[in-house]
């Protein structure tokens, strides 16, 4: 799952503004999925979620009805989007229209890819020379270089065809796929 700033403008404008979009990630989607990996970039985002029971349950939103991890997404980039045009003194949009998602599913490694992509999106960006300086991303969750976690790193462990033990060397293989930024 990706989104971007509107024109691929930045959505973290200050360094202090990654922090409390973390915040908001802990807030409003980690209830309501497994997230397996995330990355934030200066003008998009990238998370791998896994959708459980509680994502997929129903809620009304108003006159409106809609699935709990739906309702997340809107939340979290609503109450971001308010935060950053107050900061800013803006108005109005700052993501794109539409979240866009990609399934993946077990069978087919797509899970594994999109996992060492997400992780390699800085790196590949030139932000970074190593994955593992990136601040604003689940791989050092993933290589216990950071004590708290957003990741449900069991599942993660369990769904994965990725060899943890390895993860460094696994992670800087390159990887021939290619998401919509």
């Amino acid at each position: 799952m990706f989104n971007r700033g509107n024109n691929k403008q930045p959505i973290f404008i200050r360094p202090e503004n990654y922090p409390y979009f973390v915040k908001g990630i802990e807030r409003y989607l980690t209830p309501n999925c497994d997230l397996i990996a995330w990355c934030l970039m200066p003008n998009h985002f990238h998370f791998l979620i896994h959708a459980n029971a509680n994502s997929i349950s129903v809620i009304e939103d108003g006159s409106f009805k809609r699935q709990r991890f739906s309702q997340a997404i809107k939340q979290l980039l609503s109450s971001y989007t308010k935060a950053i045009n107050k900061q800013e003194q803006r108005t109005g949009s700052l993501f794109q229209q539409k979240t866009k998602a990609i399934c993946v599913t077990d069978n087919d490694q797509h899970d594994a890819i999109a996992f060492h992509y997400i992780h390699q999106n800085p790196m590949k960006a030139g932000l970074v020379k190593r994955m593992e300086d990136w601040e604003y991303s689940s791989f050092k969750e993933y290589l216990g270089l950071r004590a708290e976690t957003l990741c449900n790193l069991n599942l993660a462990h369990e769904r994965l065809a990725i060899n943890f033990n390895r993860l460094l060397e696994e992670s800087y293989k390159v990887v021939n796929f290619e998401f919509e930024d």
